[in-house]
């Protein structure tokens, strides 16, 4: 009987911080295994003993070199990475959480792309909105 290939699950959840940091700066993780639940990862893994500006940068840097690399550079959002990025950061100090697997279960409200964000910002008009796209437009509620 031929030896049937072992599957895993979709996303990164086989990889730890570090690793994931690393594969995502490598451009070593395929687009369809980096759901919304990497990108808050992945900003968990940046953030943690980082200053803050330092790290949103390296992040945008990362985010945006791995769109341009999948084709999809024109979805990168500018608003909606700064203000998830400090959304996230802020919950990290609430929590303390040692790990982005923590995180994650620890503050769910994070894995839902709108939920998080949607008392800062109305989701539909900034997604829409083009300078929100190129620059940091601040919440409207």
């Amino acid at each position: 009987m031929p030896m049937q290939p072992v599957s895993r699950p979709a996303g990164c959840d086989h990889l730890d911080d570090e690793l994931l940091v690393a594969r995502f700066e490598a451009l070593a993780i395929p687009p369809s295994d980096f759901r919304h639940r990497e990108h808050v990862r992945l900003a968990f893994a940046m953030l943690a003993g980082a200053d803050f500006g330092e790290a949103a940068v390296r992040y945008r840097h990362a985010l945006r070199r791995f769109a341009a690399s999948v084709g999809a550079a024109g979805k990168y959002h500018e608003t909606l990475t700064w203000a998830y990025l400090a959304v996230i950061h802020a919950r990290m100090d609430a929590l303390g959480c040692a790990t982005s697997f923590e995180l994650c279960a620890r503050a769910p409200e994070l894995l839902d792309p709108r939920g998080a964000l949607a008392r800062h910002y109305d989701l539909d008009a900034i997604a829409r909105n083009p300078v929100a796209r190129r620059v940091f437009v601040l919440p409207d509620r």
